[in-house]
């Protein structure tokens, strides 16, 4: 969809550019049979010539897309429109191929590019978490498990977590990148009756690519499904990582803030709204995405030596895949980047609970001052439950329990209440990720 198409990706998978990847195939087929003596290198060259000055265009693109009305077979229609085009020395164009050597061979470079993309844009993802969670390292806030307040954090720590998750899925999408940066040019059914095994090197040399160490008609579509899976991985962080801000947004939360531009408007009816599209756009494509990944799954189970049940799916599937993924991730920087955070209402909704949040260090300190754990837990947990149903202050319940209070001291009971104990180690945690 356009609304959801970065200029890159657009040109990447226009007609006019998977066409030109064609053409790069079947011209560097043509060269390696030139060098093996099979066709007249004087023609090859003639023809090289030619196709160097071969615009493939919108003109071009409507020439084959009516020739295919005509054939039903785009690579036959393709081939075709360049016959016209390329004079007598089109005929060498295709020599001893099958389709799907110059389909699987220039998707394959294909899809390297558009993940190199894809790259790039994680990189400047990752910086962005690096710069915001580098400015909140020491910005307090309460951890939350099941939704509920559970032990003190900080805001750079939540960060530092995504940015970590963030470098993993960097690394799987470059092992995915290399696992489909893979060419065959092997015939119909892989046995290169009618190719040369050193045509497919010197083609796939020529693209970056590596050649297949075996095939059938197709490269096996496990390949693509762990690139595309790989995608939907990543966009599950996107949507994790948006979730998460998406609950911190909440009016009675209220700790962090997407960007509002100018003149934006939140709502038709209610002028006092500012909502979270950016991050309910990320989780709702990232939803799309993992159903790609599900037909890229299915795709695998191909009959035989190939059948194209997967060639229509894969029309959707893989443009759709890395267009939506590079825009997710875009779209996230910048929610990251210009994102409003607020230190002080991260402050109170710490301290919101009256010191429950701190029910573990005073365990720990009880059973540290000779008491047993079941009877120090109980003890807690009896006041947290009273604090908990009648909203009054823990601290003070504990405070004033002889039991608790008599045992640890002033100078103890300050010690379990304090947050900035609690989060000592944390410095350390962001260095040992270079933040």
């Amino acid at each position: 969809m356009e609304r959801y198409t970065r200029p890159r990706m657009r040109e990447l998978w226009s007609d006019e550019n998977r066409y030109r990847r064609w053409l790069a195939v079947e011209m560097a087929a043509c060269e390696a049979w030139a060098e093996l003596g099979v066709l007249p290198r004087e023609e090859v060259d003639r023809l090289r010539r030619k196709a160097d000055g071969l615009v493939i265009d919108a003109g071009f693109t409507a020439r084959v897309a009516a020739i295919e009305a005509g054939v039903r077979h785009d690579v036959i229609a393709f081939t075709t429109a360049l016959a016209e085009r390329l004079g007598d020395e089109g005929r060498l164009i295709h020599y001893g191929l099958t389709s799907y050597d110059v389909v699987d061979t220039a998707l394959a470079s294909l899809l390297v590019e558009a993940m190199d993309v894809i790259l790039e844009g994680v990189d400047g993802l990752a910086a962005a978490i690096a710069v915001r969670a580098g400015e909140h390292r020491d910005t307090p806030m309460v951890g939350r498990t099941h939704g509920v307040h559970a032990e003190p954090i900080t805001f750079g720590l939540k960060l530092a977590v995504w940015y970590a998750e963030t470098l993993r899925q960097r690394e799987r999408l470059s092992r995915a990148r290399e696992g489909i940066r893979v060419g065959r040019l092997s015939g119909a059914v892989g046995t290169y009756a009618h190719v040369d095994p050193r045509v497919e090197e010197a083609v796939c040399r020529r693209l970056g690519l590596r050649p297949a160490p075996v095939s059938t008609q197709v490269l096996g579509r496990d390949r693509h499904a762990e690139y595309v899976t790989a995608l939907a991985n990543l966009a599950g962080s996107l949507d994790r990582f948006a979730t998460d801000l998406r609950g911190l947004a909440r009016t009675e939360v209220g700790e962090v803030e997407e960007p509002f531009a100018s003149g934006q408007k939140g709502s038709s009816a209610m002028p006092h709204k500012r909502n979270p599209i950016a991050s309910e756009q990320v989780a709702g494509l990232a939803r799309v995405v993992r159903g790609y990944a599900a037909t890229a799954l299915e795709n695998n189970l191909l009959w035989h030596e190939r059948d194209i049940s997967n060639s229509s799916a894969e029309r959707l599937i893989l443009p759709g895949a890395t267009t939506l993924v590079d825009y997710l991730v875009h779209r996230f920087t910048a929610v990251v980047t210009d994102m409003r955070v607020y230190p002080e209402r991260m402050l109170r909704n710490l301290e919101a609970t009256g010191g429950l949040i701190f029910s573990q260090s005073l365990l720990l300190a009880l059973v540290g001052a000779g008491l047993g754990r079941e009877e120090a837990y109980a003890l807690v947990q009896a006041h947290a439950l009273e604090a908990a149903t009648t909203g009054r202050s823990f601290r003070e319940l504990v405070e004033a329990d002889p039991a608790i209070g008599g045992r640890l001291g002033p100078d103890g009971l300050a010690r379990a209440f304090d947050w900035r104990r609690q989060l000592a180690h944390v410095p350390r945690i962001l260095q040992d990720l270079g933040l």
